[in-house]
């Protein structure tokens, strides 16, 4: 028997709390993507690991927001718990991969290529391993194109995302991405769903696991914690507090000729004929 499903019980509320989820974690994770690129290399692995944890604790708790008004009819949902939690750690392992490559290699080039592949199919893992811990009456069943289509709009925008965290430009160059990784997730996120087609078994027999409302306290209390406390790091000046800016000598910059080697050859010229003199004036009183 075909389920009949429904993704917006509360209406609008859930897809709008639910992208507002999305961009509070990817402005976060992607400002700090941007100043690991402005502080010395022993700092930078601290950031880009506050990045991909701020980033995959807003994508899991976007999905689950937005879960949070699906409904399927004829049936209650419940939630494995620990294939849920373990949803969040695919996600801010498979983020931090993507995100440490374009952190250390840069965003342009194959670099920014496979850290936005690999971030993008982190959203996508995370996605529907959250689906498949799902518990119901019934069996969940996609549709292989519209799940393709998902997963190349969540590496496309991952890209496109971190391209723009990797320019350095301000902070609003980091909202915008912010608003780009916000579509991708919600996009990638409603776009699975379509593909999705529950059948029920009709049977009497309770389904196990725990329901929304028991996974919803740890699920925004967690996560928000983190959050909050990655955005009091971001807006209290990070780069004053846990470091310094590397700062390339204008010598080494491109562009910019290195007049010091030039004038300091002219120098050790200009003296080596006084030497000489004095050398041999030195020496003419003993000959005599």
């Amino acid at each position: 028997m075909q389920g009949t499903i429904d993704g917006f019980s509360y209406g609008l509320v859930t897809p709008l709390v639910a992208y507002f989820m999305a961009c509070l974690g990817g402005a976060l994770g992607l400002r700090c993507t941007t100043r690991s690129m402005l502080v010395s290399h022993s700092w930078r692995p601290g950031w880009l690991a506050l990045g991909s944890a701020a980033i995959g604790s807003g994508i899991w708790t976007m999905h689950f927001v937005a879960m949070m008004g699906f409904t399927v009819r004829g049936t209650p949902i419940h939630y494995d718990r620990a294939m849920t939690f373990a949803s969040l750690a695919v996600a801010i392992v498979m983020v931090g991969v993507g995100i440490f490559i374009v952190g250390y290699r840069g965003a342009r080039g194959t670099a920014l290529f496979t850290g936005g592949t690999i971030t993008g199919l982190g959203i996508a893992s995370m996605h529907y391993l959250g689906m498949a811990s799902m518990s119901l009456d019934g069996k969940l069943e996609y549709n292989t194109v519209t799940v393709g289509i998902s997963v190349a709009i969540a590496m496309a925008a991952a890209t496109a995302a971190l391209w723009a965290a990797g320019q350095v430009r301000g902070f609003l160059w980091s909202v915008g991405a912010s608003l780009v990784m916000g579509l991708a997730v919600s996009g990638m996120h409603y776009t699975g769903m379509a593909a999705l087609s529950v059948h029920l078994h009709g049977t009497s027999e309770p389904t196990t696991g725990d329901s929304p409302a028991s996974l919803l306290a740890p699920m925004l209390i967690g996560p928000l914690a983190f959050l909050l406390l990655a955005g009091v790091v971001v807006m209290f000046d990070p780069l004053m507090v846990m470091g310094k800016p590397t700062v390339v000598p204008a010598e080494h910059k491109p562009g910019i000729p290195a007049h010091t080697h030039v004038r300091h050859s002219a120098r050790r010229l200009r003296f080596r004929p006084r030497r000489t003199v004095e050398h041999r004036g030195s020496r003419t009183p003993q000959n005599r």
